[in-house]
């Protein structure tokens, strides 16, 4: 059956779309739109059918549900493996909406501003695809270099000082943790003899003495590359002028890149369970470093006063909270991190699109002068002699959308009610509560998520008073459709996950408890032939 072959499809369709891509000339532009709306389509397609072959509503042959593709029909761990399970499923979903979102907000005319656009996007997403649905770490290594390749022409398109400035520095820092990457998986091929995941979670149980200890080496500087590509503090300097700097279709794609840092942890940490995970990617150092990460981020976004900074702390935010939520013992703050997950990367998304919407609102250096005021207590000269005779001012329909949208995108980040922000925090506090009778660590956690909400309201609502209440002559913005469209779709989206929070929940929590008990995944992958079922049952 050809639905055998579909867990290869994420990964072919973008590579074999940029491929095409790159035959066509800047002035075959149409030909580019049509081919990424149909890629993007096909992706997300193939992103739901698998969803719903890994939760079981489609009717497959799959062993615990988890589709093993082998490439070259060479047994794991022999060769090279695509495994699509109820997380990969999940973020492959999610990828998929926000590609879209920001692709079509990039067809405005962002994909105009440099060459080759296009062609980087399918394969920022190919890279990223694979990372979720790669079974062994080089390959892992590999997608990480795919969709980092493409991030750098990506975060540079438009050019610019500031952007070619911060871009280096994003550049230089992501090797530096590749680098570490590359050495930690050779270190652990060196004691193991194996890179398979599921072949490593066997074989790193049976590890002892300075074979051990060299494994346990090796893991740390696995769980240091990682916490670097999922800007943990002290390891994420160079995300806030990255992300500030870049263009905002960009930027709002970028809110998913450091979540794969944290799939990495999750997916490598579970299966090390039974092996009794090295310390890199359990509680003892992910729930401190977390804690930590969620502090600065808070801080940093509270002495931010230019927009686009304040978001980039937003993304550091989110990342110190699910680190710090999957740094608790056992799972039952998985799921809700989980939904936390998907919630603040739909958000933040449309967050930084919708900042750039904004910053046509104001004049050339206004939001300086802003600042400047706020600082020196200056008045404003033109409300002095402002007129009490205007009863009331007709609001275009772009302020009107712009400044609603805000409204939704600090709620969601925040995390009040009614959107699926406020679900998000309010499961996971609920859980972290109810998890092992409230240790001192949860009270950590509730209190720490708390303060940085309370810090969210406070520069968010400074924010939204600079940026369209602070003078009286803003700018008229004309909003094209492609631009409105995407990031009403995301706040739509998050209210979506609010209104179904029940279904979404059982599924995350089923995921949770999938995710404890990694003899499933390991079993699924390590059969012989999954595809043909003719293999035999792993030891």
């Amino acid at each position: 059956m050809w639905q055998q072959h579909l867990p290869i499809f994420p990964i072919a369709i973008p590579l074999m779309t940029a491929a095409l891509m790159l035959l066509l000339k800047d002035k075959h532009r149409p030909f580019k739109l049509a081919l990424g709306t149909l890629s993007l389509a096909l992706q997300f397609y193939v992103a739901i059918t698998l969803l719903g072959m890994a939760d079981g509503s489609i009717a497959t042959s799959w062993l615990h549900g988890v589709g093993v593709y082998l490439l070259g029909d060479w047994p794991a761990p022999f060769g090279i493996v695509v495994v699509v399970d109820r997380l990969a499923a999940m973020m492959l979903v999610l990828t998929n909406l926000l590609a879209a979102a920001t692709w079509w907000y990039a067809t405005a005319r962002w994909d105009r501003a440099g060459v080759h656009f296009h062609p980087l996007f399918q394969l920022l997403i190919m890279g990223l695809n694979g990372a979720f649905l790669t079974g062994d770490l080089f390959n892992l290594f590999v997608f990480f270099e795919v969709f980092l390749a493409a991030s750098y022409g990506l975060m540079l398109h438009g050019s610019g000082r500031d952007r070619v400035r911060a871009g280096l520095h994003y550049i230089a820092v992501n090797l530096i943790s590749s680098f570490l990457l590359l050495i930690a998986i050779a270190l652990i091929y060196g004691i193991t003899g194996t890179l398979n995941m599921a072949d490593l979670a066997v074989k790193a149980g049976y590890l002892s003495g300075a074979d051990r200890l060299v494994f346990e080496a090796a893991a740390a500087i696995l769980g240091v590359a990682f916490l670097i590509k999922a800007a943990a503090w002290p390891l994420n300097y160079w995300l806030i002028d990255t992300y500030a700097n870049t263009s905002a279709p960009v930027a709002g794609m970028f809110s998913i890149m450091t979540k794969v840092g944290i799939y990495a942890l999750l997916r490598i940490g579970s299966l090390l369970l039974p092996t009794g995970a090295p310390a890199a990617f359990g509680g003892e150092w992910m729930f401190p470093v977390g804690i930590a990460t969620l502090a600065f981020g808070s801080l940093g976004m509270l002495a931010a006063h230019q927009p686009e900074r304040m978001a980039s702390y937003c993304i550091i935010i989110s990342s110190g909270t699910l680190l710090a939520a999957l740094g608790m013992p056992g799972v039952i703050l998985t799921g809700p991190a989980l939904y936390y997950l998907l919630s603040s990367v739909l958000a933040l998304g449309a967050f930084f699109m919708l900042l750039e919407m904004i910053g046509r609102v104001q004049h050339f250096g206004s939001d300086l002068l802003a600042v400047s005021q706020e600082a020196f207590d200056l008045a404003d000269p033109e409300s002095e002699d402002s007129s009490d005779d205007v009863v009331g001012i007709a609001i275009p329909a772009a302020m009107v959308f712009l400044g609603m949208s805000f409204i939704a995108c600090a709620l969601l980040i925040i995390g009040l009610p009614p959107l699926s922000g406020f679900v998000a925090k309010l499961s996971l506090l609920s859980a972290a509560l109810k998890s092992s009778g409230a240790t001192s660590n949860a009270w950590i956690l509730t209190a720490t998520v708390l303060l940085s909400g309370f810090i969210g309201i406070m520069a968010l609502s400074r924010t939204g008073i600079r940026l369209f209440w602070s003078f009286s002559d803003l700018n008229i913005p004309r909003l094209r459709l492609s631009e409105a469209l995407p990031v009403a779709g995301l706040i739509v989206l998050c209210g979506l996950l609010a209104m179904r929070a029940g279904p979404i929940t059982n599924y995350l929590e089923q995921t949770a408890a999938y995710l404890d008990q990694p003899n499933q995944y390991i079993s699924a992958v390590l059969a012989r032939d999954p595809i043909r079922s003719v293999g035999v049952e792993a030891p």
